[in-house]
């Protein structure tokens, strides 16, 4: 019985003293960061799976990887060799991130147009109503919904607020059948609507954040982003394979 509470008490001890060196290295690390002046929130600090580097996670999806004591503070990808592949770390940790951030947007803040039937995943557009490929890619819609595709729409000036886009999509975001009026827009029709409160900027800011940088751009359920127009089978097989 000794024997094992003297065992205990060297465990505890032990991951008494990781802790505190976890602690000593998130708290230089945050130094360090905050002399950087990141335009982006730190949401979590942890241990990577290299020895002795940091994973920093942006909010949104961003990675930065740190020394132990700040003095060092990289970006770029992490690979670890597995059965003799390489496998990006990086890429994993930031699709994971952005998922978690797109998948969290309630549905009453996007344009959503339902699976026909059975829903067997989703896809999550950021779409611009004077984007050429936009259109094209609307134009697929009723084919994914029927593939069980469902398409949720967010918005994305692709000029900046207060651009055309921009406008059209506040009338798009403020009319009460969303739906109809994006398609409206999307074909050349006129919209008016009401100003209101809505969430154009807060998606575009969003979207700026987790690396869109032009329209269509298609995120997956688990968060990849497939940039630009692909027709509905393949977006369909993207969108089935990346379920979960």
């Amino acid at each position: 019985m000794r024997v094992t509470r003297i065992l205990a008490a060297a465990a505890l001890a032990l991951l008494s003293t990781v802790a505190m060196a976890d602690d000593k290295a998130e708290q230089a690390i945050r130094k360090t960061l905050a002399t950087l002046q990141l335009d982006t929130p730190v949401e979590s600090i942890a241990a990577s799976p290299l020895n002795g580097l940091y994973e920093v996670k942006l909010q949104g999806s961003r990675v930065l990887y740190a020394s132990a004591d700040g003095k060092f503070v990289m970006q770029g990808y992490l690979f670890q060799v597995q059965d003799g592949k390489p496998v990006n770390l990086t890429e994993i940790t930031e699709r994971q991130g952005v998922a978690k951030t797109i998948n969290a947007i309630p549905a009453a803040e996007m344009v959503v147009f339902p699976a026909v039937g059975e829903t067997k995943s989703h896809i999550t557009v950021f779409t611009d109503t004077t984007c050429p490929y936009c259109h094209k890619l609307h134009e697929e819609v009723p084919a994914l919904n029927k593939m069980g595709i469902e398409v949720r729409y967010l918005a994305f000036p692709r000029q900046g607020l207060g651009s055309p886009g921009d406008q059209q999509l506040q009338a798009v975001w403020c009319s009460k059948d969303r739906q109809d009026s994006l398609t409206k827009l999307i074909n050349g029709k006129d919209v008016s609507a009401p100003k209101c409160a809505n969430p154009v900027s807060k998606q575009f800011a969003m979207g700026q954040s987790i690396g869109v940088n032009g329209t269509p751009a298609i995120v997956l359920e688990n968060g990849e982003m497939i940039p630009g127009y692909q027709p509905a089978p393949q977006v369909a097989k993207l969108a089935l394979g990346a379920k979960g």
